[in-house]
């Protein structure tokens, strides 16, 4: 004698179907949802590119207008300003800080790198 509710326990074909759909119903709608996060973060990654591609124009830029009046290619009191800023705004995004900082000193190390090829 089965009791309500627990046809789905008895053995045979019906029964493990039944959990069997229920369980690939679920792992279809994680695999959706996956899906849309993945298509977010690689226009994420998208944008990142380009906007760091514009970032370095600008500093490129920057560099060669330093170049050419003997400017130094570093500006600690700027630097200094920009991580405090973007550590501000890493709080607002709700994104950790000191990520944020090894970030933006990475991006700052590099367009050094560039003002002082400038500068040769």
């Amino acid at each position: 004698m089965a009791f309500p509710g627990t046809d789905h326990f008895q053995s045979g074909n019906k029964g493990i179907g039944l959990v069997s759909d229920a369980n690939s119903d679920v792992i279809a709608r994680a695999a959706e949802v996956l899906k849309g996060h993945r298509a977010s973060i690689d226009r994420l990654d998208a944008i990142l590119v380009y906007t760091l591609g514009e970032r370095f124009k600008h500093t490129q830029a920057v560099g060669k207008l330093k170049a050419e009046h003997d400017l130094p290619p570093s500006d600690p009191t700027r630097e200094a300003a920009q991580i405090a800023r973007l550590e501000d705004l890493a709080i607002q995004a709700d994104l950790d800080p000191d990520f944020a900082k090894k970030f933006l000193n990475f991006i700052i190390q590099e367009v050094i790198r560039h003002h002082r090829q400038h500068q040769s």
